[in-house]
């Protein structure tokens, strides 16, 4: 199954952010290369700055998708403000299975 995690950082986070990068950049490779990631990347605000991010999951259940989101750099540095989990169904413009 497909799940969206949907993250709002904390006001006043970015240098959390632009420090915990390489390390987020890494785990989320690290997704990659386990079939485990459908896509992300980071939601802008008015400036073109980072102020959140969509990661799209594939995980058994929600447990498994919290625990995904749980074990994200950016998670574990405390950038978030929330993050919300939903199943997801990816309808149009689907990658063909390779």
């Amino acid at each position: 199954m497909l799940f969206a995690l949907i993250c709002k950082d904390k006001p006043g986070s970015l240098q959390v952010r632009l420090d915990t990068r390489p390390e987020h950049v890494a785990f989320l490779e690290g997704l990659n290369g386990d079939k485990k990631l459908a896509f992300a990347g980071p939601f802008l605000d008015a400036e073109g700055k980072p102020n959140g991010s969509l990661v799209v999951v594939e995980a058994p259940d929600l447990a498994g998708a919290q625990a995904l989101s749980a074990a994200d750099p950016y998670a574990k540095a405390g950038l978030f403000e929330s993050v919300e989990i939903r199943q997801w169904n990816w309808t149009f413009n689907k990658p063909a299975a390779s």
